[in-house]
């Protein structure tokens, strides 16, 4: 090994630099991507089927996506009560942090009972 080696580099990274990142950080998911891994973390922690993605937004260091989930289902399907939840990700779609950021019965949207921040 010369002292050009870097065993500890990915395959394909330049010298000093390791495999999923830029010279800026780690490589960014595509924004596909990081809503699938929020839904998907959002469902495992609350055990809610979630309804829909509703917004995914970049941040300096990853994603803030916010999903809706059912949160109460009843008969008939218009009285469910639903929440919105945010799940905050590093760049490569870890779980950072999430927060239930409203509760509303469907068909009223975010005018509903409100908690969170």
């Amino acid at each position: 090994m010369t002292a050009t080696d870097h065993p500890a580099d990915g395959p394909g990274a330049p010298p000093g630099q390791a495999a999923g990142t830029t010279q800026n950080g780690p490589t960014r998911m595509p924004a596909a991507a990081a809503a699938k891994a929020g839904m998907a973390s959002i469902s495992e922690l609350t055990s809610k089927q979630p309804e829909s993605v509703t917004a995914v937004e970049p941040m300096s260091n990853g994603w803030l996506i916010a999903v809706e989930v059912v949160e109460d289902q009843r008969i008939p399907s218009s009285a469910d009560i639903l929440a919105t939840y945010e799940a905050e990700l590093a760049a490569d779609g870890t779980l950072l942090a999430y927060r239930r950021t409203g509760r509303y019965m469907r068909g009223r949207g975010d005018a509903g009972t409100r908690s969170g921040r």
